[in-house]
Order: structure tokens, then sequence, then C-alpha cells
């Protein structure tokens, strides 16, 4: 059981104190993002991570558009993109558009990127074009690299280790609908990927309990493993990493899955599903397990028949739709605290 004493708001009332505020009341003393690179949550502090949360809630439940259109207005934004997209790609853009700001896409393959230029190069060039990058890439050491030489703040927008924006999303999603993170159990069912990697940090930094159940081949990256677990230290939370998805499920408040055959793992996909399936799929069996009123989670796109059955994402239980919105709205907060002018 979660004995987290690490500080929470009681209720979500108390962060839309004024919903006609403008967007410099939103500030809170000693938490300043601006100009910080986000590679992963573990970058970021439990305060700042929670200032986050409450800028999202203000944005999405303020005030009139006109008081926030104009955060990032005369900023330019790199959408830097080596991988394709939906949610992520269509939220930052309306995400800096309503913030008053320019987005431009770039395909890392229309980059000279495609044709041999180094990382570094690139990023010392488009430090002199724009004000923040917002980059979706294979690898993480190139989102490292590429921080390491910018002058200007970049942004994972998923890489093969980490998904930061989208676990920011996802406890936005569950503190808005719960009112409270305190004493939620998480339990993550499938492969041990990008999302769960993020997922653990995330939740342990913040209070909430988090089961993985993996095959033990496809465990979390070890690093984050170690990283929740000295998170838990601070938070109070629990991080177990299970093989048995039905032991994990066990007293759930939360069942979150993702696809078992990630973007660049194509050549796999049959030893994947031999692996994972059935054993791993998330089915209304599986919450029977959970507490009763459960929520599913998947951060989309959804491989339906694979990792989760029809009746489960289409049913009473999921709030996938609100994690997707939310993505839009995390995406704002975000960009506000790390781009603002």
């Amino acid at each position: 059981m979660n004995t987290s004493t690490n500080h929470q708001p009681e209720k979500l009332k108390d962060i839309l104190v004024d919903p006609q505020s403008p967007f410099e009341s939103l500030h809170l003393e000693g938490v300043n993002l601006r100009g910080r690179d986000l590679l992963t949550l573990q970058d970021f502090s439990n305060d700042e991570i929670w200032k986050i949360l409450k800028t999202t809630h203000k944005l999405k439940h303020g005030g009139p558009a006109g008081e926030v259109e104009h955060i990032l207005k005369g900023k330019s934004i790199l959408l830097l993109f080596q991988k394709s997209s939906t949610r992520t790609r269509v939220s930052f853009e309306v995400a800096i558009q309503q913030l008053g700001g320019r987005s431009i896409y770039l395909g890392w393959s229309e980059a000279q990127l495609g044709r041999g230029e180094t990382v570094a190069d690139t990023a010392r060039v488009l430090s002199r074009y724009v004000h923040g990058v917002v980059a979706r890439v294979y690898r993480q050491s190139d989102l490292e690299e590429m921080a390491k030489y910018a002058s200007i703040p970049v942004i994972n927008a998923l890489s093969d280790l980490f998904h930061p924006c989208q676990i920011v999303a996802d406890l936005y999603t569950l503190w808005e609908r719960r009112g409270t993170l305190e004493g939620l159990k998480l339990a993550y069912i499938g492969d041990g990927n990008n999302v769960c990697n993020s997922l653990l940090i995330g939740c342990s930094k913040l209070g909430v309990d988090i089961s993985v159940a993996c095959p033990p081949d496809y465990r979390p990256y070890e690093r984050a493993i170690e990283w929740s677990i000295e998170n838990s230290r601070e938070s109070g939370s629990e991080v177990e990493i299970l093989e048995d998805p039905v032991e994990a499920a066990r007293g759930a408040d939360v069942i979150y899955t993702d696809v078992f055959v990630s973007m660049g793992a194509e050549a796999e996909r049959e030893r994947r599903l031999k692996v994972f399936m059935p054993r791993y799929q998330v089915t209304r069996k599986l919450f029977e397990y959970a507490a009763e009123d459960a929520v599913f989670m998947h951060c989309l796109p959804a491989h339906r028949g694979e990792e989760v059955t029809d009746d489960v994402i289409d049913g009473p239980r999921s709030i996938v739709w609100d994690q997707a919105e939310n993505r839009l709205h995390t995406a704002k907060a975000i960009l506000a605290h790390i781009i603002r002018g």
C-alpha cells in the first residue's frame, strides 16, 4: 500500500481557484523550467512534474483562449520527426498554434541528417533558427547528442527508450478523473518498452504504485527500473516487475497496455506475438482481478485483437480517448513552461 508523504493537491478545485486568472498567476516560487530539456521524466523533480500537471489543468479548464494565445508569441518551434505520428504531431502543432507560436515540421530524412550531417552540427544550426525542438527519434542517444550541442530546449516526443510527454498526459488524465493520485495502483501488462519505462519513472515519482507484468526477455530498461526504485524510496510508492499479468492486475485501479510490436520491431512480429499472446492480452477476464472501478488505459495506436480486445478498449472502463485529448493540453503546459517567451 502506498504510504506516500509526497505533496499532492487534495482537490482539483484547489488548483483552479480563479478560472479567469492570466497565465502569469500559474507560476509558483522556485519552479522555473524555462530553457530546460525534457529528455526523460527523471530529469524533473516531483514538484516540477506537479507544476506541469497544475498548469495543464488551468490551461484546459481556465479562462478565455485570448488569455494564453500570447504565451509563445514570436516563437518558432521545430518538430523534427524520424518516426510517423498522429497524436504527437497533431497535438504539438495545435498546442503551438493555440499558444500563439509557429510550428515547422521537418522529417528526419528530409533534413541533411539523412545525408550524413551529424546530429551535433544539426543542433548547432537549428539553435540559430528556432526557439525549441520537439524531436521524435529512433535512438535516445540522438536526442541526448542534440541536447548536448543545442543552445535551445529539446523535448523528447518519443525515442526507443522513453516517451515522457505521453506519461505526463497519462498522469494528468488519472488526476483529473480521480482528483488525486494518492493510493492508486497501476498495472502495466505487456512489452517493457519506452512507454513502460516512462510510466515506471512517472508513477514512482508521484507516489503511484506500479506493477509491470512482462515476459522475461521483454523487461523494461534496467536503468528505468533502478530510477523507479530510487524514486519510490522518496515517494513511498511500490514498484514490482513480475511475469504474471494476473498478479500485476490484482487490486489495480488502472490496467495499462501498449502494442506488442513497436515501430522498428516489425521484423520480430511473429516471434513477439507468440511470446505475448494470449497470456499478456488485456481482456475483460483480466479486469475481474482489478479494483471494481478500475479503468483501462492505452497510449494508442492500438493493435486491436492483439494487446487488447475490442470489448475492453470500446467498453465503459476505457479512458483512452481522454488520454488522447489530454496530449494536447499537456503539450501546451510543457511548451508554456519550457519555451515560453
